[in-house]
């Protein structure tokens, strides 16, 4: 744990790393020199005075030994606190700073000195102790700072490798340093190899105790010479990339108190007697690709933090975990545990912080979830918990955050959750909560500011009361069984209210005046309310997002919604009309399923999502448009009347990540540019066009394509080489086109590949590439009809995949195939949201051609039909245990 350089004066009685640091007490008269370059300092920076709580309240006519941040020993100063003094510039080489010679205690952490580099006259301060420069100075950290021999702590931590360590190296840095307890160099870009970063440290340091080197580009594992340092007590290396399994000497410093070692790409299983020792006090593994399980845990256990966030550990909690009564923090989310919640948690009454977001735990809360009354945050969302909510929550009168959602509990919210008083943040959505939303929810809080019930079985009308909660910011009640008339006037009174979800109930959404207003709402969702009419009331709103897609609303797009200054719009699957030419300056534009016609809309420079498909647009794709896709990532124009060739201009949209023009009437050739931005082209879907020519082979060296999808056009020529390069590719969809070629073996080592239609070619020779394994581990849909392939078939060669041996009935999950990049984010300040892609597919059963857009992972399929293969079906096929059609 890196402790803050506040006045260490003040740490020194309750912090054991600090036993040997000198107490000085004010005492005498600042000496009249010292004075002198202390007012002499301060004239020359430049510091703002709103932000300032010590330099601000200097005054000449007083003691300096009794300013703000000033300590001093016989008059002399030697200790200096300006941290967080919002300085900004004046700290130069001729600063009477470095004219304190007695300074033994220097903090200048937290400042504004983003264009200074560090002065070199700092190694000039030799009695300096403790140093505290980070975040602040930039720059090339000066080798001066090595003849500062009598170090004890060294923070020079930054802020996004603004500060570098390159010449000098860290070597010569700390090679004098060896009094060195504490070094902090955080964000300092080191760029150095395991074994050249661990020897410099331990061949100078072996007094070291705290390491916190996080972010600072170290790569490789760390090396072994780390174990002379036997004192090490704090050891922070997180966001470096080790690439490699923790080291297991790691497991021998024996006085370990605090590991942090997130995000550091480690592998693995990790060491479970670490977890035991008995000094540790905090453990941070999170982000990494480590396994393995908890271990039995000793009694009177030392634990206080353990944090284990998007790390593949597995197994159960062990009843042992009661044993760490000093447990505050337990961070579980993003693992694969399973089991039920232990009673024995029941002993963990210090615990404030429990997150067991997604893992499969199972049953219900248990009953001694109710002795943990110091509670502040519960996420037990996206797990299998059943049963109700019972009224032991009740009893964590400290709790703030309540996450409960995406699990099966049942039944209603209990009258008793009127005791949470301090809530702030309650999630209880997609469970199947029934019945009404009782009326104590307007007596919850006070502090409540956000509330998510969606995607449950509430039913009956939304109490009025709810309106009571002033301080409600983010409202979501979306997919229930809502009804009624609801008037949105009960929000008046929720005066920071910026973002409401009422869509997907059977609500009759009413309001009075014809100035009613919501201000400062930002984003108003009525998606799948039954409206027919764009609500009037909106006039006067100033919103950014607004969302009243799948409703029944008729006609044209009134003018005054473009100058409700939207940055994102949804108007889908509506009965919309007309040409749409104006479509300002949105970054959001959805309004595909309507009925709009004419010429494409020109859409703007900040647009980044816009889907125009299933519409009536009949014109060519205008030139211009390129120009102005240049930040979009998602362009849909499918299902259209589009007409012409595809401008090549299309390519200037570098930013693209999702480009779908199919089932329109598209001529001409694929744009070469195309096949050559697949750099950050996720997904390509020209299907059913009436494209010709050959696919160019200039897919480049570092592709990114997850979906190729070209069914259903004139194309000719062979299957690219260079396709090859498309490592992540999940779909190859360039079935019924002219394409003459042998099969594809030169694809054999795309291991994502999962779906493969050659169907109506011209392919031919033999099917697969030889050899007993299978040549895409996970392919699930084959269609090679309609070809001329001969000779014999061996199905091992190609399709002895994990997702046809698989027997079903080991297959617990039913997940849909998004195979691309199936979510993106658009985002900017105050606005993120993920967007899928579903790809679709046509596939023939029994001679009828059916269209799969949601492509389970359960489904598999093989059709060689119209082919010239002969000689017996190979018996082998009876090992495809998961298969579900065959031609």
């Amino acid at each position: 744990m890196k402790i803050p350089f506040f006045s260490w004066f003040f740490l020194i009685p309750i912090c054991s790393l600090f036993v040997n640091f000198p107490v000085f007490v004010v005492s005498g008269q600042c000496r009249g020199d010292q004075r002198s370059y202390l007012l002499d300092m301060k004239k020359n920076l430049f510091f703002d005075t709103t932000g300032s709580t010590k330099l601000v309240h200097w005054n000449e006519s007083t003691d300096c030994c009794s300013w703000e941040g000033v300590t001093c020993n016989g008059g002399l100063v030697v200790g200096l606190n300006l941290a967080s003094e919002s300085i900004s510039d004046g700290l130069d080489n001729s600063s009477s700073l470095f004219r304190l010679q007695y300074l033994q205690n220097l903090n200048l952490a937290d400042n504004l000195l983003f264009d200074s580099p560090i002065p070199p006259e700092f190694g000039n301060l030799t009695n300096l102790r403790y140093l505290n420069l980070s975040y602040n100075l930039w720059g090339q950290i000066p080798i001066e700072i090595s003849r500062l021999t009598r170090l004890v702590s060294l923070d020079l931590s930054s802020f996004n490798h603004e500060r570098t360590l390159e010449n000098p190296d860290l070597a010569s840095l700390v090679h004098n340093l060896t009094r060195l307890t504490e070094l902090y160099l955080d964000s300092v870009n080191i760029s150095s190899q395991g074994n050249e970063w661990c020897q410099a440290i331990s061949s100078s340091l072996p007094n070291l105790r705290v390491l916190s080197m996080s972010d600072c580009n170290l790569q490789g594992p760390p090396d072994s010479s780390l174990l002379k340092l036997q004192s090490l007590s704090i050891i922070h290396l997180n966001d470096n990339n080790f690439s490699a399994p923790v080291p297991e000497f790691f497991s021998y410093f024996r006085n370990l108190t605090s590991l942090s070692l997130s995000n550091c790409g480690l592998n693995g299983q990790f060491p479970k007697k670490i977890f035991q020792f008995p000094t540790l006090e905090t453990i941070d593994l999170s982000y990494n690709e480590l396994g393995g399980s908890l271990p039995e845990f000793h009694p009177n256990g030392s634990l206080q933090s353990l944090v284990l966030t998007n790390t593949t550990f597995s197994g159960t909690l062990p009843d042992s975990i009661g044993n760490l009564k000093r447990l505050s923090k337990i961070d579980l989310s993003g693992c694969k545990f399973s089991g039920s919640i232990p009673n024995f948690m029941v002993n963990l009454t210090q615990l404030v912080h429990l997150d067991l977001l997604l893992n499969s735990f199972t049953g219900s809360i248990p009953n001694s979830m109710a002795n943990l009354t110091q509670l502040v945050h519960l996420d037990l969302s996206s797990n299998s918990f059943t049963g109700s909510i019972l009224n032991s929550i009740a009893n964590l009168v400290q709790l703030e955050d309540l996450h409960l959602s995406s699990n099966s509990f049942t039944g209603s919210m209990p009258n008793s959750m009127t005791n949470l008083t301090r809530l702030v943040l309650l999630r209880i959505s997609s469970n199947s909560f029934n019945e009404s939303i009782p009326n104590f929810m307007a007596n919850l809080t006070q502090l409540l500011g956000y509330l998510d019930l969606s995607s449950n079985y509430l039913e009956g009308p939304i109490p009025t009361s709810i309106g009571k909660l002033q301080y409600l910011r983010n409202v979501y009640l979306s997919s229930n069984n809502f009804n009624g008339s609801f008037q949105l006037n009960v929000f008046q009174q929720c005066e920071i209210l910026t973002e409401l979800d009422l869509s997907d109930n059977s609500l009759l959404i009413e309001y009075n005046g014809t100035n009613f207003s919501l201000y400062p709402m930002e984003s108003l969702r009525l998606a799948s309310l039954k409206l027919k009419t764009f609500p009037s009331f909106l006039r006067n709103q100033s919103l950014n997002t607004l969302d009243l897609s799948s409703n029944q609303i008729h006609g044209e797009i009134p003018n005054w919604i473009w100058e409700l200054g939207l940055f994102h719009l949804n108007l889908s699957y509506n009965y919309l009309e007309g040409p749409l030419l104006n479509i300002s300056s949105l970054g959001v534009l959805d309004v595909r399923s309507n009925q709009f016609q004419g010429q494409l809309p020109i859409p703007s420079p900040s647009c980044l999502y816009l889907d125009l498909s299933w519409n009536n647009f009949s014109s060519a794709i205008p030139a211009g448009i390129g120009n102005s896709l240049s930040d979009t990532k998602f362009l849909s124009l499918s299902s259209n009347k589009l007409n012409g060739h595809i401008p090549e201009a299309i390519c200037n949209a570098t930013s693209l990540q999702i480009l779908d023009l199919s089932n329109n009437s598209l001529s001409g050739t694929i744009p070469h540019c195309f096949i050559a931005m697949s750099e950050t082209l996720k997904v390509l879907n020209l299907r059913r066009n009436n494209l010709t020519g050959k696919i160019s082979d200039v897919f480049p060296s570092n592709c990114g394509l997850q979906a190729l999808s070209l069914n259903g056009n004139l194309l000719e020529g062979m299957v690219p080489n260079s396709l090859a390069n498309c490592t992540n590719l999940e779909l190859l969809d360039i079935g019924n086109n002219r394409i003459q070629d042998e099969f594809p073996c030169h694809l054999k080592d795309i291991s994502s590949l999962r779906i493969l239609i050659l169907r109506s070619n011209k392919f031919f020779g033999s099917v697969g590439c030889g050899g007993l394994n299978a040549t895409w581990s996970i392919l699930q849909i084959v269609d090679l009809a309609s070809n001329n392939f001969s000779g014999k078939l061996s199905i091992k060669s190609f399709a002895n995949s994990k997702a046809m041996i698989a027997n079903n009935e080991v297959q617990s999950e039913l997940n849909y195939l998004h195979s691309v990049a199936s979510v993106i984010t658009i985002g900017r300040e105050y606005y993120e949201r993920d967007y899928q892609y579903l790809d679709a597919i046509a596939i023939f059963i029994k001679g009828l051609n059916r269209e799969l857009v949601k492509i389970l992972t359960l489904f598999t399929s093989i059709d060689l039909s119209c082919n010239n293969l002969d000689g017996p079906i190979p018996e082998e096929i009876e090992v495809l245990k998961s298969l579900y059609v065959l031609n």
